[in-house]
C-alpha cells in the first residue's frame, strides 16, 4: 500500500485505494505471461520443423524450448492451483499435473506423465535415435498439450477482473 502511494504521489497520477495495481494480480497471471512467450517460440521452432530439415543444432534448440516451456507450464498451473485454494502436500511436477488433471484444468493426464518423463529423459540422452523420437513427440504430442493449457489460459485471462 505504501509502496503504491509513494509511486502515485511521485507519478501524480490519482488512483483510488481499491484500484487493482499490477502488484495486486495473481502470481499465475505473471507466470502465464512468460509461459505464452515460451510456448510462442517452441511453437515457432515445431513450425519450423514442419517447413524444412532442421540442423542438429536447431534440434537442440527445439528441446531446450521444450524444457522451459515445460517448467513454466508446470509452474504455472501450480500457481493457478494456488490461487483457486488447492493446498498440494508436495509441489512436484507429478503431483501438480495429477491435481489439475483432478481439477479439470488439464484434460490429458497420460499425455502430460508422458511429457514429463520425457523432460526427465531430455536431460540424459546420449542416444540419436532417442533424441530423434524425442524431438517427434514434441512435434506430435506435447505440443498440443502446451496448446490446450494455452488457450484455456487464455481465456482464464479474459475472465478474470484483474
Amino acid at each position: 500500500m505504501l509502496k503504491r502511494r509513494l509511486t502515485t504521489q511521485l507519478s501524480g497520477n490519482v488512483m483510488q485505494d481499491d484500484e487493482p495495481s499490477l502488484d495486486d494480480r495473481p502470481r499465475w497471471i505473471y507466470r502465464f505471461d512468460n509461459f505464452r512467450r515460451a510456448f510462442s517460440l517452441l511453437r515457432e521452432a515445431v513450425e519450423a520443423m514442419e517447413e524444412r530439415e532442421l540442423s542438429q543444432l536447431e534440434k537442440e534448440g527445439i528441446i531446450q524450448r521444450f524444457e522451459y516451456t515445460w517448467e513454466l507450464t508446470w509452474k504455472t498451473l501450480l500457481d493457478y492451483l494456488t490461487y483457486q485454494g488447492i493446498v498440494l502436500p508436495t509441489k512436484t511436477p507429478r503431483s501438480v499435473i495429477v491435481a489439475a488433471f483432478q481439477a479439470d484444468i488439464i484434460e490429458d493426464g497420460d499425455g502430460w506423465m508422458a511429457a514429463l518423463e520425457a523432460r526427465n529423459k531430455m536431460s540424459h540422452v546420449y542416444n540419436f535415435k532417442v533424441f530423434e523420437e524425442l524431438i517427434d513427440a514434441i512435434r506430435v504430442r506435447y505440443l498440443a498439450l502446451f496448446d490446450q493449457v494455452y488457450e484455456d489460459f487464455l481465456a482464464r485471462l479474459a475472465e478474470t477482473d484483474i
